[in-house]
C-alpha cells in the first residue's frame, strides 16, 4: 500500500476516535440542524457556482492574455471549471487528476498542453498567493485579539510558513531549465519504479524520458516568459482574492443559517489547514479529514463544538453534493461529446 493510502487510514481511524469522542456534541449539532434557516443556507448554491467561475478564471485569464484562448464563451468555460472540480474530488490525487483532465479539455480549444499546464500552475499560484494575503491578514488580526488561544496564532504562522516554502521551491525548480531537467529525470524514474512494483513489474516503462523532457522544456519556457511579465499574474491574482474570500463565506453562510456568526480570520485559517489535508488523504475532496481539522481547529478558536461539527457539515455536504452533482452532468456531455479521457488517478 502507498504512503497516500496508509495515511488515509490512520487519518479515517483517527477521524472514527473523534466521532466517538464526540457522539455527545453530534447529537447537539443534529438539534441545531434540525433548526436551521433554510433561505440563508440556499445562498450556498449560488455562492458555489461563482467560486468555481472565480477559481476558473484564475487560469482562463492568462490563456486570453497570451492569445491561446478564443472565442470560448464564459459560460462554457465556468461549466469546465466545474468539470475539473468534479474530477479533483472523484480522483483525488494532489490535483494531477485534474491537470490532465484540463490539459485534455483545453486541447479541445487548440491550446497546447505545455501552455495548458502553466495556466493551471498560474491557478495555483494564484491561489496560493492570494489566500497567503487573506492568511496573513487573519493572522494580523487573531493576533491583535488578546482573547484568542496563542495555539491559533502559532498554527496560522507555521501554515502561512508552509505555504511560502512550497512557492519558493516551485520558483527555484522552475526557474532553471538544468534544475527543471534534473527534476524530468527524477519523476520519471519515480513514476515509473511505483508503477513496476504495483503492476509486479508487467509495466516497466509508464513514461518515456524524452516526452516527459520535451513537455517540461514548453513548460519552462512559458513560466520564462510569465516571470519577465508578471502583469499576467495580476488578474488571476485578483480572481484568486476573490475565489479565497467566497469559499471562506460558503462556511460563513452555514454558520449564519444556524443562526451563529463567526470570525472570518478563523474560518481562513481553519479553510486552510483543511484544505491541506484535500490535497493528501485520497478519499474524494479530502473528505473525514477536512471536516475533522476543520472542527478541531475551529473548536480551539472557541466556539461551541455542536454549533462547530453542525456547521462544517452541513456546509461541507451540501457543497460536495452540488459538486458531484453539476461536475457529473458536464463531465460525462463531455465525454459523449469527445470520447474517453486519458485522465487517471495517481
Amino acid at each position: 500500500m502507498s504512503r497516500r493510502g496508509i495515511l488515509s487510514l490512520v487519518t479515517l481511524f483517527l477521524l472514527a476516535l473523534v466521532l466517538y469522542f464526540a457522539r455527545h456534541e453530534i447529537y447537539i449539532a443534529w438539534k441545531l440542524i434540525s433548526q436551521v434557516n433554510i433561505w440563508i443556507l440556499a445562498l450556498l448554491i449560488p455562492a458555489q457556482f461563482f467560486v468555481y467561475f472565480a477559481a476558473g478564471e484564475m487560469m482562463f485569464e492568462y490563456l486570453r492574455d497570451k492569445k491561446a484562448l478564443r472565442n470560448v464563451s464564459r459560460l462554457t468555460l465556468t461549466r469546465m471549471a466545474l468539470e475539473l472540480n468534479f474530477v479533483n474530488h472523484i480522483l483525488p490525487s494532489g490535483g494531477v487528476s485534474g491537470i490532465s483532465y484540463m490539459t485534455w479539455r483545453l486541447g479541445k480549444y487548440g491550446v497546447s498542453p505545455g501552455r495548458a499546464t502553466i495556466a493551471q500552475v498560474v491557478r495555483y499560484a494564484a491561489g496560493f498567493l492570494s489566500f497567503l494575503t487573506l492568511l496573513i491578514i487573519s493572522v494580523v488580526l487573531i493576533t491583535l485579539d488578546s482573547g484568542v488561544d496563542r495555539f491559533i496564532i502559532l498554527v496560522s504562522s507555521v501554515l502561512a510558513s508552509t505555504i511560502v516554502c512550497f512557492l519558493v521551491f516551485g520558483i527555484y525548480i522552475l526557474s532553471s531549465s538544468v534544475r527543471l531537467r534534473g527534476f524530468a529525470h527524477w519523476s520519471t524514474h519515480a513514476i515509473n519504479n511505483s508503477v513496476r512494483r504495483v503492476t509486479f513489474g508487467r509495466k516497466k516503462h509508464t513514461l518515456e524520458l524524452e516526452n516527459v523532457e520535451k513537455f517540461f522544456s514548453d513548460f519552462h519556457d512559458d513560466f520564462v516568459e510569465l516571470r519577465a511579465d508578471k502583469r499576467l499574474l495580476l488578474k488571476p491574482y485578483l480572481w484568486g482574492l476573490l475565489y479565497n474570500a467566497m469559499d471562506v463565506g460558503l462556511f460563513m453562510i452555514g454558520f449564519w443559517a444556524l443562526g451563529y456568526s463567526v470570525n472570518p480570520a478563523a474560518i481562513t485559517i481553519a479553510y486552510g489547514i483543511a484544505s491541506i489535508a484535500g490535497f493528501i488523504v485520497i478519499t474524494p475532496g479530502g473528505a473525514g479529514a477536512y471536516e475533522a481539522l476543520m472542527i478541531a481547529f475551529l473548536g480551539t478558536a472557541g466556539l461551541p463544538a455542536g454549533v462547530v461539527i453542525a456547521g462544517v457539515l452541513l456546509t461541507r455536504v451540501i457543497l460536495l453534493l452540488g459538486t458531484v452533482v453539476s461536475g457529473y452532468v458536464f463531465y460525462q456531455l463531455t465525454i459523449l461529446k469527445y470520447g474517453k479521457t486519458p485522465v487517471k488517478s495517481e
